[in-house]
């Protein structure tokens, strides 16, 4: 059985790493390069950096930035924000990440994640999806495809564009276009720390036969083992642990006692 895994993320803007709730009201959690450091010697399984700016701002990501905070690495680490084509993602691996996310331009060109497995392997494709809660999870919302039970909506430019499609089965097209995993974050829940919000976790991870990182909502560390009952494959948590509220010790302990399989 596949070890599970705890995955802190940096979202970074202006340089600095920061935190927020439902991706506003922003507060300064520390440099990147420091913070990635820290997780590192913690014990993280992997780390996501994300340019969450780059994006809305219509610019690639800060190059620098990655390998000053690769350099402090020996874990896996996922570069996302700003990802526009082959090109761009070749830069960012060459600047020290391991995996490239893409979410805003594969919505635009789907083909994307298509051609960025074909050059470096689906297992470098994260495809990151930021979905919010038009229905209350149960019921399809107006104007949204499908037809299954969907009130997810992806979300696009760091949250501030809807896009019409509905999450669970974008994250299953997104499979078939040749993402290695989907990084599947709730926008309701994010920076809430009231928990995961398990009903799309569990509906996409039941879509789908790639991993599914659920992120947004964790406070507390039996939000990390409801969203791996819920079908999770990793868990990715800011909040939690920039602030010093566990550490990683802890939850891989926590977990280890939950019976779920984690590396040593």
């Amino acid at each position: 059985m596949l070890a599970r895994r705890l995955i802190p993320c940096l979202d970074v803007t202006g340089g600095r790493v920061v935190k927020g709730v439902r991706f506003q009201e922003l507060r300064d959690a520390g440099d990147p390069a420091e913070q990635a450091a820290r997780y590192d010697a913690e014990g993280a399984d992997e780390l996501v950096l994300l340019d969450i700016s780059a994006s809305h701002e219509e610019r690639g990501t800060t190059l620098d930035m990655v390998s000053h905070v690769a350099d402090t690495l020996f874990i896996p680490f996922t570069v996302g924000g700003g990802i526009r084509s082959v090109a761009d993602a070749r830069v960012v691996l060459r600047a020290g990440a391991d995996k490239v996310a893409v979410n805003t331009a594969a919505v635009r060109d789907p083909s994307l994640v298509t051609r960025l497995a074909d050059e470096f392997g689906r297992q470098c494709v994260v495809a990151a999806v930021d979905a919010k809660d038009r229905e209350g999870g149960r019921e399809n919302p107006k104007g949204l495809p499908g037809g299954r039970g969907e009130g997810w909506e992806v979300m696009v430019r760091g949250g501030r564009e809807p896009t019409g499609l509905a999450a669970v089965e974008w994250a299953a097209r997104l499979e078939s276009l040749g993402a290695g995993e989907i990084l599947l974050t709730s926008m309701d829940a994010d920076g809430t720390q009231n928990g995961y919000d398990l009903a799309l976790t569990g509906a996409v991870a039941r879509a789908v036969h790639i991993p599914v990182i659920a992120s947004g909502g964790a406070g507390r560390l039996e939000h990390l083992a409801a969203a791996l009952d819920a079908g999770a494959h990793g868990v990715l948590a800011a909040t939690l642990f920039h602030y010093r509220g566990t550490t990683l010790r802890e939850a891989r302990a926590y977990l280890a006692g939950r019976g779920f399989p984690v590396r040593p």
